[in-house]
């Protein structure tokens, strides 16, 4: 099993159509709309919209918005529930962003984990999607653009709609499994809700595998005959004296991962060529292990399924839903040194 396909962080895209959920009812109710703009989407603008004029003001390169995200109507309590409604079909050329309703917090900052609710529905016939609670990461260059431009330099408490060509997810061949051509147009509401708590590992005392390592530094890893931990445990087998991982680092390391629900190795780096990604681009329980740790540091640590692949499920690609993760890690680089 490929290590990237292991390690990565399902994005919003995946979450939703693994979801499936069909919301019910479409409310109607329009608040005052801010042309607050952010970081340059990929996709050029459509055929008659216009600049935010803030964009310059709040050091954001500008998105555009237009007649297709100015025309979408969203009801609900924040955070808990998006209604939107429009006329049909709904076609954007272009990546258009509307703040319907502006938050009265802070901006949004590149690098900061934000908690947001995301709704994606279909242009052509207002079908809901799914909905999903998810965290991004303004300035996240991995990230698909439409959905950043929900959360990139906007206030905190902030209601936005982007309106954007399918193609720019899918490709041009769009999805089929959705019933989406590259043509048709995706209506994002997403509530930016807060700044997302830094998740962080607690010590693990209690039933601690055993780790040994071989002439080459190869882990054996012999699990406890107990039930999985519910929560995120860690434990340092071998301090580091090296620099220290921030948020947001690119790591480089090697890893072993085995489930604790069957017992086997389901991928690892050893033996190979080590690997190298940013803490914010795996899986949530993986990358807070990293954070905070020196180059050198040899670990050990249980991902439980939330903060892993989530619930099993027949969408699930990785094969790995509902099983906690056991991983031993060897950080070897971090920041600059692993570019």
């Amino acid at each position: 099993m490929s290590r990237t396909h292991v390690l990565r962080r399902f994005t919003p895209v995946a979450l939703l159509a693994a979801s499936a959920l069909l919301l019910g009812a479409c409310g109607s109710d329009n608040s005052s709309k801010d042309k607050s703009s952010t970081s340059k989407p990929s996709s050029s603008p459509s055929a008659g919209a216009t600049e935010s004029p803030t964009a310059a003001a709040g050091g954001c390169d500008g998105y555009k918005t237009g007649k297709e995200s100015d025309g979408v109507k969203v009801s609900g309590d924040f955070g808990k529930k998006q209604d939107a409604t429009f006329t049909t079909p709904l076609s954007a050329t272009g990546l258009e962003r509307t703040i319907v309703t502006k938050g009265t917090g802070k901006a949004t900052e590149n690098g900061q984990a934000v908690d947001a609710l995301l709704t994606v529905y279909l242009g052509k016939d207002g079908k809901a999607l799914g909905s999903q609670q998810v965290s991004l990461t303004p300035g996240d260059s991995s990230m698909i653009p439409a959905f950043l431009a929900g959360v990139d330099c906007v206030p905190i408490g902030s209601r936005v709609v982007v309106a954007s060509p399918a193609k720019e997810m899918y490709g041009a061949q769009g999805n089929a499994q959705l019933g989406i051509s590259a043509d048709d147009t995706r209506v994002i509401v997403t509530d930016v809700i807060g700044i997302k708590k830094p998740l962080v590992p607690e010590a693990w005392k209690t039933n601690v595998p055993k780790v040994s390592f071989d002439a080459q530094g190869t882990p054996t890893l012999k699990l406890p005959k107990t039930a999985p931990p519910k929560q995120l445990l860690l434990k340092v087998l071998k301090p580091g004296t090296g620099d220290v991982v921030k948020a947001g680092d690119t790591v480089t390391l090697n890893y072993q991962g085995t489930s604790w629900d069957t017992g086997k190795i389901f991928d690892q780096s050893y033996g190979k060529q080590p690997a190298s990604f940013a803490t914010n681009q795996v899986v949530e329980g993986f990358g807070a292990a990293l954070v905070g740790q020196k180059v050198g540091t040899r670990l050990v640590v249980s991902i439980p399924p939330k903060y892993a692949y989530g619930p099993k499920s027949a969408s699930d690609s990785s094969g790995l839903g509902g099983q906690t993760l056991v991983f031993v890690i060897e950080i070897q680089k971090t920041g600059s040194a692993a570019q």
